[in-house]
């Protein structure tokens, strides 16, 4: 897969999880941690044994189809086959592919368990759990069908949690799914790369739309992430940017499971420069060429920072994040940098993001 050398949280959580040991692994967004959990899993299932010896549960669907692709990658030498089950797609399809007699299913909790209970899948063969993004899984309030899930597989099960941040509440839910687990924390604050240009725009709301565009326009842009705080907000932005001639892409939790796939595979095929998403994007999503982050409304929380951020700047690549703010959300913005412990620097229209003029039209 051209890998040269392990990441750290690979490098440590690899060796436990192919002796059969429980782990709770705790690195970044982007270090690699569906390779960490992935080649446990497929060095410790049996091509010829029976189906779904391993389940990775995912809190939304982008992760689901991102995780299920990597594990497809890694098992493909060994004859190890994952699905991807999730919400939005039709159930036949499902049956369909549950039917191949899958050794790996990798899915959202309430699609699973909708599985469960219809009796379309039997949980009494796994051997390793995966709870991957636990933290934003519990958060989105997963937590009751994570634990149905759980309870349908063996009690001797192999179980690794994975997360970006493993607050204390996780580590004590996790408690009572796991023994004796390995606890590996690579990073206790998500890093943000050294190569990632952080800069705040101050403006009112009324210009904001005129702000982004400027960014829109600048000539090192070559595919900008744009982050809204609502669906309502999103749907808006997406409306009036093509009002002024671009052509957005749009991904938020209201669309269908289509429209997402659509929007997701335009904008990685570069046929769309930008895309509108809510947070639902700033997890797993892991597209190495994105140039800008471009938060249009201020994150809440210092970890949605931390993670819309790094989706710019990832494999050694530089990136650009900019955060549009409002005169009465500078606070709300240090509160952010303190608690990231990080720095944002001012940034002009002027300075920054000039006006581009076309040497071509003006000639």
């Amino acid at each position: 897969m051209g890998f040269t050398e392990a990441t750290p949280i690979q490098a440590r959580a690899i060796p436990p999880g192919r002796e059969g040991r429980d782990v709770i692994g705790q690195a970044h967004t982007g270090s690699g941690k569906t390779v960490a959990f992935g080649v446990p899993i497929v060095e410790r299932s049996d091509p010829n044994g029976p189906a779904v010896q391993a389940l990775v549960l995912c809190p939304t669907r982008e992760l689901c189809v991102q995780v299920h692709d990597e594990l497809t990658r890694l098992g493909a030498p060994r004859g190890i086959r994952s699905i991807a089950i999730f919400g939005g797609e039709a159930i036949k399809r499902q049956l369909d592919l549950l039917h191949t007699h899958p050794q790996v299913v990798v899915a959202t909790p309430g699609r699973l368990l909708d599985h469960c209970n219809r009796g379309t899948i039997s949980l009494a063969g796994v051997r390793i759990a995966v709870l991957d993004e636990a933290d934003r899984m519990l958060d989105m309030g997963f937590a009751p069908d994570v634990e149905r899930i759980l309870r349908q597989c063996p009690t001797d099960r192999q179980t690794l949690l994975f997360s970006a941040t493993v607050p204390d509440w996780v580590a004590r839910l996790s408690s009572k799914y796991m023994r004796d687990p390995e606890r590996i924390t690579v990073s206790d604050t998500p890093e943000i790369a050294s190569d990632i240009r952080q800069l705040y725009l101050q403006t009112s709301w009324a210009d904001k739309v005129d702000a982004l565009s400027r960014i829109l326009d600048q000539p090192d842009l070559t595919m900008a992430l744009i982050f809204t705080e609502t669906k309502r907000n999103a749907d808006m932005l997406e409306i009036q940017l093509r009002s002024r001639g671009y052509n957005p892409g749009l991904l938020h939790g209201d669309l269908s499971q289509k429209d997402r796939d659509r929007a997701m595979q335009q904008f990685k095929d570069a046929h769309t420069r930008s895309l509108i998403a809510t947070n639902i994007a700033a997890r797993g999503l892991d597209i190495d060429d994105i140039s800008h982050v471009i938060n249009f409304d201020v994150p809440l929380t210092p970890e949605d920072y931390l993670h819309r951020v790094g989706r710019t700047g990832r494999a050694g690549r530089k990136g650009v994040a900019v955060t549009l703010i409002t005169p009465s959300e500078i606070l709300r913005l240090r509160d952010v940098e303190r608690m990231a412990r990080t720095r944002i620097e001012r940034a002009s229209l002027d300075v920054d993001f000039p006006v581009v003029v076309d040497q071509a039209a003006s000639a």
